[in-house]
């Protein structure tokens, strides 16, 4: 039985998300259903993480198990992006450890959230746009008290299956881009589900001056999701980035 890693991207936009769910299709769902046809067996896809409905991925990893007829890697990315539909992409298939999992072999991942202060109307569906131009200064010093606490549960949606809330976060600042767009970019070993969402929406409140630094800091401290701002909107959210350990891709060492 080999394990492989398969790289892929999608726009969200028409999924509930990537776990397979009964209300609807998802990103998971339909991979897995192309890799099971070309490959003519049951495949059983492992993402590295779950993504919201309407979120997306610029880089999203699953591993899958197979024993069956060897393969070659290109010529199955290139099948699956003639199979699969247009906001899915595979970028490319490789062998990894037998060990390795795509979900809790990940030693970071890295979200991006995209916002925009100008009315486009090619790109309304893949960044949120708002109609005040926050303090990213503020916003800033308040991203940085992140990395300061472990305990996300004031960032967390409600009644999950985690057993905990705890999160290591590395990075965490927003920039400008052009005249008219900010970029918020946060790394951490997992995220809890909404969290990304949760703390966008919560920085907004300080960049509008609702909050301050102290404000921040009690919101984390209270471990309660009412004691946070609104979530952002799914559509401006992208999985930019999955590390893995180096030993994940060394085969038969």
């Amino acid at each position: 039985m080999s394990r492989f890693f398969i790289t892929l991207a999608y726009n969200g936009k028409d999924y509930v998300g990537w776990q397979i769910q009964p209300n609807g299709e998802s990103v998971q769902e339909v991979v897995q259903n192309a890799l099971s046809i070309i490959l003519r067996g049951e495949i059983v896809l492992v993402g590295a993480g779950r993504t919201d409905a309407g979120v997306h991925a610029r880089k999203m990893i699953a591993h899958f198990d197979w024993n069956g007829i060897a393969f070659d890697p290109n010529d199955l990315v290139f099948k699956l992006n003639g199979f699969l539909p247009r906001d899915i992409a595979v970028y490319a298939i490789r062998e990894v450890d037998a060990r390795a999992h795509a979900r809790f072999s990940a030693s970071s991942r890295t979200y991006k959230y995209f916002i925009t202060l100008r009315k486009d109307p090619f790109l309304f569906d893949l960044k949120y746009r708002i109609f005040y131009t926050p303090d990213i200064e503020k916003m800033n010093c308040c991203a940085q008290i992140l990395k300061e606490y472990t305990d996300f549960t004031s960032f967390s949606k409600l009644h999950t299956d985690v057993k905990t809330n705890f999160c290591n976060i590395t990075d965490a600042y927003w920039e400008r881009v052009g005249e008219y767009d900010l970029v918020f970019t946060i790394t951490a070993d997992r995220f809890l589900r909404n969290m990304v969402r949760a703390i966008v929406g919560t920085l907004l409140e300080v960049g509008r001056g609702r909050l301050d630094e102290n404000d921040f800091r009690r919101i984390i401290e209270a471990k309660d999701r009412r004691s946070a701002g609104t979530s952002a909107p799914g559509y401006g959210l992208y999985l930019h980035d999955i590390v893995y350990p180096e030993w994940v891709f060394q085969i038969g060492d």
